[in-house]
């Protein structure tokens, strides 16, 4: 069936490698996608927040450049989504509830001032995510967020599971990532 062979292709944190590596490999097989821009980073034109931070002030320093404004506005005029990632990047289920709610409502405020489109979707940082949260993500009006969890059970449309595939995910262990096998092991019962 054709839900079977849906594919949806995200990025979070908006980093400029987006669009000058993974763009073109997606342009050859038409094939849109997600970025999730973390607005506060972008605004600043520097990523930095726990579990990067490291990487400040390294020979690979550069590699925590996000994309401007501009060039996700270009990929949003090409069919590409832009959803938020938060303002901050923080842990959303370490927030206190005001706190929470001005992370999702500046950041969706923000995309939609800088890019003259609604934000509906969003990205929580590290995939932290709570039943607190996805309320909280819901008040914001966000329509669709995507989450990192354990198992793929979720039909939620504000708890939308993802296989997240990372820098040290060589083609065996991507491939087996996303194999139909493990999908539907993540999704069963026993995955739970």
């Amino acid at each position: 069936s054709p839900r079977e062979r849906a594919v949806a292709v995200t990025f979070d944190d908006a980093y400029r490698s987006v669009i000058e590596l993974a763009r073109p490999i997606l342009d050859r097989f038409e094939l849109p996608a997600t970025v999730f821009a973390p607005t506060a980073g972008i605004d600043a034109g520097l990523l930095s927040w726990e579990g990067i931070d490291q990487w400040l002030d390294t020979a690979d320093e550069h590699e925590l450049t996000p994309m401007a404004w501009e060039e996700l506005g270009t990929l949003a005029a090409s069919g590409w989504e832009i959803g938020s990632h938060s303002v901050m990047h923080p842990h959303l289920t370490r927030l206190d509830d005001a706190a929470l709610g001005d992370e999702l409502s500046r950041s969706k405020a923000r995309c939609e001032e800088r890019l003259a489109i609604p934000c509906t979707s969003l990205a929580y940082p590290y995939g932290d995510v709570d039943a607190r949260v996805i309320a909280a993500a819901a008040r914001a009006g966000y329509e669709t967020a995507a989450s990192l969890p354990t198992h793929l059970g979720s039909r939620d449309a504000l708890d939308w599971p993802r296989v997240g595939v990372y820098r040290a995910d060589d083609d065996r262990r991507f491939s087996l990532k996303v194999s139909r096998a493990t999908r539907r092991l993540r999704s069963s019962p026993l995955g739970r």
